[in-house]
């Protein structure tokens, strides 16, 4: 094989351009993707239901990040640090195994067809429609990254201290509205956080030694219970009242001072969000309706870049070319 042939043929390999995505995009190639995929997240809701809201988070944490292209998956290599010990991903993001798990099924009904990146948008739908949620058709045909930053991460992703002011700047830098912001937010609606994550806000917010008067007494003294000043941080609480049935309760809990992040009670004390989280505690369809539209906006992000499909979520193929004169 020449060098000028294997360049074009790596250069084929690995595309420099921005995916077109489009609903159905397997239904030659794996018809039976999504099938797939929907029987692994049943699996892991069996064995593990927090799973699923792990693995919901994973699309905000990849697709804010140089686009939706599973650089979240890459473990480190000697030569690059990637995204997992990210400052909003370290100790916080779980249950990559699932993802693993997904793959290796494609991997046997359609090897190197389906994207990790695509498995993670298809995970994410499945996770919020097989606890209570909406259900909603998404767009595949994506490409997985061929390296991941973890500087890139540090830059974007935004700490459980966020005001909705921060927030509010962040998502329109995606082309996201305030509405979607607060209708993404509702991802809260299943899940956990650490202790970690609000030490600030039951002894110290902004500095003054004394906890955020946005919580609501009785649940401040639930949360200096579940984290007192000498509890180990990785201690979880509930994201909210519900925490494995997606629903709008989250939303009721913030409109009674009951958030468990200050992101999250921010969108209640902030007027431009106020009137939103106001809106889906009342009416969980069109929390429903919004959520659907932002996660389908936002899993439309990327860029240009070289990618693949790989074969392991967790490692870039290997592509190694053998000239002809070797």
């Amino acid at each position: 094989m020449t060098s000028l042939f294997s360049l074009f043929l790596l250069q084929y390999i690995i595309i420099g351009a921005v995916a077109q995505l489009r609903p159905h995009y397997y239904s030659e190639t794996c018809p039976q993707v999504e099938s797939v995929v929907r029987d692994v997240m049943k699996e892991a809701l069996i064995r593990e239901p927090r799973s699923l809201a792990s693995v919901m988070r994973f699309q905000f944490h990849d697709c804010f990040v140089n686009g939706c292209d599973a650089s979240m998956l890459l473990d480190d290599t000697p030569t690059m640090l990637g995204e997992k010990l990210a400052l909003a991903n370290i100790n916080s993001l779980r249950s990559y195994e699932v993802v693993d798990e997904a793959k290796e099924a494609l991997e046997k009904v359609c090897p190197k067809v389906v994207s990790c990146a695509d498995i993670i948008i298809m995970a994410s739908r499945d996770a919020v429609a097989l606890t209570g949620g909406p259900d909603w058709g998404v767009k595949l045909g994506r490409l997985d990254s061929l390296s991941a930053s973890q500087e890139a991460s540090d830059n974007v992703m935004p700490s459980p201290r966020a005001n909705a002011t921060f927030l509010i700047d962040l998502f329109t830098k995606f082309n996201l509205s305030v509405k979607d912001l607060v209708a993404l937010s509702g991802s809260h609606s299943i899940g956990q956080a650490r202790c970690f994550s609000i030490m600030f806000r039951l002894y110290n917010q902004s500095g003054t030694g004394q906890p955020d008067p946005a919580i609501e007494p009785k649940f401040r003294e639930k949360l200096n219970k579940l984290c007192p000043l000498n509890v180990d941080q990785n201690i979880t609480g509930d994201l909210d009242a519900t925490p494995v049935v997606f629903d709008n309760q989250y939303f009721k809990d913030l409109v009674f001072g009951r958030g468990f992040l200050n992101s999250d009670q921010t969108l209640f004390t902030f007027p431009e969000t106020k009137g939103f989280v106001e809106h889906f505690s009342s009416d969980q369809e069109e929390f429903f309706k919004a959520f659907v539209e932002g996660m389908i906006k936002m899993g439309d992000l990327q860029v240009e870049q070289p990618g693949e499909v790989r074969r392991n979520c967790r490692v870039v193929n290997s592509h190694r070319l053998t000239s002809a004169n070797t």
